[in-house]
């Protein structure tokens, strides 16, 4: 009781009315200062920032008309291969030569293109409709190369045209090279099956490999050119590999999406 009596007696004391109120210490002050403005730079970046977001996706390198399969149109035995492979050839050119029990029948292409595939060789029994080709859709050694995404289907509608896009090529060392740069051309409208991509690309493993998660929807993305480049392609460092790409490559993709706001506000 003693000590709350002289507690009282200095607080009223006239003496300490003059003393100034202290209201924090420097310490204090600048600890709040810091909360201040690291809750304003939050609060900024939340209305006005944004946030960029990717699909991943595996992609292929391709000449934008794809690729067919030449099929035996008679059962025989291969009697001469009248192409070779990486050989660009106009439409109606002679393939194969297949000896049936009617006399010789030869196998020609369908369209312009460059064969990427014979699995016919001299001596060979084929059987009618049996793949004995495949021919890329390639009328010009200037074509240019596109890459093909396939992106999952829930996934797709969310692709704009124009987006940016990263390609990182099976071939091509990454950590020496960088990605391939891009753009998306075009989204397919719906999803595609195994047999369709493998009668695009010319090859049923390929169609069975794409689709092992599902059916997924066609992106075609236009490869950024460069004219200081061996590959005369765009590439993340500067000079990028110190030779030509070829279609039928594989790679993997980052489609870079709109950017959206970290935050979306509720409007009343």
């Amino acid at each position: 009781m003693q000590f709350r009596q002289q507690a009282l007696a200095r607080h009223q004391s006239p003496e300490d009315l003059d003393l100034p109120v202290r209201l924090a210490r420097p310490q204090g002050r600048l600890v709040l200062a810091v909360t201040v403005l690291a809750l304003a730079g939050a609060a900024g970046w939340a209305t006005t920032g944004s946030v960029a977001s990717t699909i991943g996706a595996p992609a292929i390198l391709t000449h934008g008309e794809g690729s067919y399969v030449l099929e035996s149109p008679a059962s025989g035995q291969v009697t001469a291969v009248l192409a070779e492979e990486g050989e660009r050839l106009p439409t109606g050119s002679p393939v194969l030569k297949v000896r049936t029990d009617q006399g010789d029948t030869v196998v020609r292409t369908v369209a312009a293109g460059r064969v990427t595939a014979l699995a016919a060789t001299v001596g060979h029994i084929v059987r009618t409709g049996e793949n004995v080709a495949v021919v890329e859709k390639v009328a010009h050694a200037d074509d240019p190369l596109y890459a093909t995404v396939y992106v999952p289907a829930e996934s797709a509608a969310s692709v704009p045209a124009g987006a940016p896009v990263d390609l990182t090529v099976q071939t091509v060392s990454t950590q020496e090279y960088g990605v391939l740069r891009g753009h998306v051309k075009s989204v397919d409208r719906s999803a595609q099956s195994a047999r369709q991509i493998a009668a695009f690309l010319g090859d049923g493993q390929l169609g069975e490999q794409f689709t092992g998660k599902g059916r997924p929807v066609a992106v075609t993305v236009r490869l950024d050119r460069a004219a200081t480049t061996k590959s005369g392609l765009k590439w993340s460092s500067a000079d990028g590999p110190p030779y030509a790409l070829t279609s039928m490559t594989l790679a993997t993709a980052s489609i870079r999406l709109a950017d959206r706001r970290p935050v979306d506000w509720l409007l009343p």
